[in-house]
């Protein structure tokens, strides 16, 4: 073990980071975030592999991201008791395992059981963030986040691409067990590269660090309004990206996995765009930032909803969708890392919960509202959510984005210790 930590390069909080280490934050990210939306142009597939109604073959994809949830709240935040380098290297090991489960599946409960497992393990992509956030200056902060964030959107979208031409090649299992393989060889890689970080100075209790999550999300406003765009956003994209095999898997389209896959590469457009967010926010332009992306996330859904009249038009809509989602959630991450700094893995973990919810919520509602109304359903939800995230950063404009100097997270724990030694 001491060869491995004196191989390892080593970093200070703030110090920066270099170029390449980035990067394969950004890839290695990308990877693990794909695990968990590899099933969405599955999902015909995956439903009559085990018999399962297409009116409830969401919760495929809702199970996945309940144990993301779960990984949120209880993996995510232990970045700021233990070395980070050494908790993303055990996930990805776990995570091989729950990747094999899930490919050599042969009942339902082994299945919901599995990606369940893979989810809860895929928060390795948050801490991967927090990561970066934190060794990043914090004139460069915004700029880390951007391209890390960059990648798991990139891995989200170019996931339902190699999924749906794994599956056209081998079958939907073929895409899980090819994901084990990568999955195995960036671990490789990570046990060679990845930054050790020294270790936290945190002398809060494991549970102590938990209690602390809703106490920053409840004294702050900014914070839990940040957390309310993410669950209204991700509601939107799971939506669109759940319930789009269903249209274009039948007649008139009729499209194989692969050409549904191709999608994903559309939308990875609009998410590239989007990278410069994390700069705007730097430079103060958060909150402006914010409001035109999602004024572009609405409009995307009149596009959107063109299907099947106008193919192009559908696809201009699909680039608008991932640049306005992506240029939010960099942009919120910006800005809560900005405002509680020593707090980055409860942060994003607390955060990401609300974009957990977000998905799940999206997920099951996308294809019981298909059942009902058809891709115009679908077109009206994605718009009714997208509106909503939009009249809540109008009603909160005037919140200030400046570093919450108030009451610091170290002081709220202490708090906490104090009242309870009082009673």
């Amino acid at each position: 073990m001491q060869h491995e930590n004196e191989s390892a390069p080593r970093h200070d909080t703030g110090k920066g980071l270099s170029r390449v280490v980035i990067l394969i934050f950004a890839v290695t990210a990308g990877l693990n975030v794909a695990n968990i939306y590899y099933a969405q142009p599955l999902l015909d597939s995956i439903a009559q592999d085990f018999g399962i109604l297409p009116s409830t073959i969401g919760l495929v994809v809702t199970l996945t991201q309940v144990g993301y949830a779960l990984g949120l709240i209880f993996i995510v935040p232990l970045g700021d008791l233990i070395d980070r380098r050494r908790l993303v290297i055990g996930q990805g090991l776990l995570s091989i395992v729950a990747l094999v489960a899930v490919a050599t599946a042969r009942t339902e409960a082994i299945l919901f059981a599995s990606l369940a497992a893979m989810g809860l393990l895929a928060v390795v992509v948050q801490v991967l963030v927090a990561f970066a956030a934190t060794l990043a200056t914090p004139a460069e902060r915004g700029k880390a986040v951007g391209m890390v964030t960059s990648g798991v959107v990139i891995g989200i979208l170019a996931a339902r691409f190699m999924a749906g031409l794994l599956a056209d090649l081998g079958g939907w299992r073929t895409v899980y067990l090819t994901s084990a393989v990568l999955t195995a060889a960036m671990v490789g890689l990570l046990m060679r590269v990845l930054p050790h970080q020294l270790s936290p100075n945190s002398t809060e209790s494991y549970a102590a660090t938990l209690r602390s999550i809703p106490i920053l999300f409840l004294h702050d406003r900014i914070l839990f309004v940040r957390g309310l765009l993410a669950l209204l956003i991700f509601a939107t994209l799971s939506a669109f990206w759940t319930a789009l095999v269903l249209p274009l898997s039948t007649p008139p389209f009729s499209y194989s996995h692969s050409q549904i896959g191709l999608i994903g590469l559309v939308g990875m457009a609009g998410a590239i765009a989007a990278t410069g967010a994390g700069r705007l926010a730097d430079r103060g332009f958060g909150q402006w930032t914010t409001g035109l992306s999602l004024a572009l996330l609405l409009t995307s859904w009149g596009l959107i909803a063109m299907l099947p009249v106008s193919l192009p038009l559908f696809l201009i809509g699909v680039v608008l969708l991932d640049l306005a989602v992506q240029a939010v959630h960099v942009t919120n991450q910006s800005i809560i890392f900005a405002r509680h700094p020593s707090a980055s893995s409860r942060l994003v973990g607390g955060y990401m919960v609300f974009y957990s919810i977000g998905s799940g919520i999206g997920a099951i509602a996308s294809t019981m509202v298909y059942a009902q109304a058809g891709w115009p359903g679908v077109s009206m939800l994605g718009a009714t959510f997208s509106a909503a995230a939009l009249l809540v950063w109008a009603g909160t404009l005037r919140l200030p984005m400046a570093q919450d100097k108030t009451v610091p997270p170290e002081a709220r724990l202490d708090l906490c210790t104090a009242r309870r030694a009082n009673r």
